[in-house]
């Protein structure tokens, strides 16, 4: 049994062997360009790089400075706020939407590409077209107004203190659709016998959905939040074309926190901090989906 054991693990090996040789560039790239620069801009977070990257440590002064420097609070403060609502927000417009296109509605294909077609738009596309609904001068509230209420106003991108809701609607706008595409997907995968049973049963269909559908939809869901997260960690070219982070800096988010200063500041050890913040919020994410996903799958 020993020697036949011996003797397959070569077979093992050799199997499938010229799609192995085929990865091993795509294996290099992610070890060398993807660990390698993750690495690199920890190791520099730690260094008082300006222009170009130098190796003159200061500890943790960098990310002293980074917390606190008021842009750099506001811009966590937006992207926490932007964060809970886009999550919750597309959690439940696309859930929505999925459970009416479930109810096969006519033209079925034509609604579902109407709702996911801002998907394919850019954001930088997207922030200039909702830039120019939210304009106060002839977006929605010149239209509102033109109807005879020439009280009404609505300017979320000029007002500090509600601009990132602004910037919120847009990102909504475009991302629902994807969601509802996602959860669609996740509704037709469960059981007819399931929605029979239900109905036989005399229980009403939101509770239907709330109590056997949703939690069957478990898998889907977490997919779900982790392309949302993703998505809200790294917003900027939206906040960019709508309001280039104003007024002020009442729009900051990180992403540009760090471009401005890797690029326009040519401060890279604090955009390198900034990075590596980022990064650890990611990191955050990523983590509890993994061990979701595949250390539930191994327990089972």
């Amino acid at each position: 049994m020993t020697g036949q054991a011996k003797a397959g693990r070569p077979n093992q090996l050799l199997r499938n062997l010229n799609s192995k040789i085929a990865s091993i560039p795509m294996i290099l790239t992610a070890v060398v360009i993807f660990l390698g620069g993750t690495l690199w801009t920890v190791f520099y977070s730690f260094t008082n790089s300006k222009l170009l990257p130098r190796m003159s440590f200061v500890g943790f002064d960098q990310y002293k400075r980074l917390w606190a420097a008021p842009r750099w609070i506001v811009s966590i403060e937006n992207l926490a706020l932007y964060g809970v609502f886009s999550l919750i927000f597309s959690l439940v417009i696309g859930f929505t939407l999925a459970a009416l296109m479930d109810q096969k509605i006519r033209f079925e294909n034509a609604f579902r590409t109407i709702f996911l077609y801002p998907f394919a738009l850019s954001f930088i596309v997207t922030g200039l077209v909702w830039q120019w609904v939210l304009n106060p001068e002839f977006g929605v509230q010149s239209v509102v107004r033109s109807l005879g209420w020439t009280s009404f106003t609505f300017d979320p991108l000029y007002t500090p203190s509600i601009v990132i809701y602004g910037v919120l609607i847009a990102a909504l706008w475009q991302g629902t659709g994807l969601v509802m595409c996602l959860m669609l997907a996740g509704l037709r995968g469960i059981d007819e016998d399931i929605w029979k049973a239900s109905r036989v049963d005399g229980i009403p269909m939101w509770k239907t959905y709330l109590f056997i559908v949703i939690p069957m939809m478990r898998p889907v869901f977490i997919t779900t939040l982790v392309i949302i997260a993703s998505g809200i960690v790294k917003v900027y070219d939206l906040v960019v074309a709508q309001t280039s982070g104003g007024p002020g800096i009442s729009s900051e988010v990180p992403a540009k926190y760090v471009y401005d200063y890797m690029f326009q500041a040519q401060n890279l050890g604090q955009g390198f901090a900034a990075s590596t913040m980022m990064l650890i919020t990611v990191a955050i994410i990523i983590i509890p989906w993994a061990y979701l996903e595949f250390g539930g799958r191994k327990r089972a």
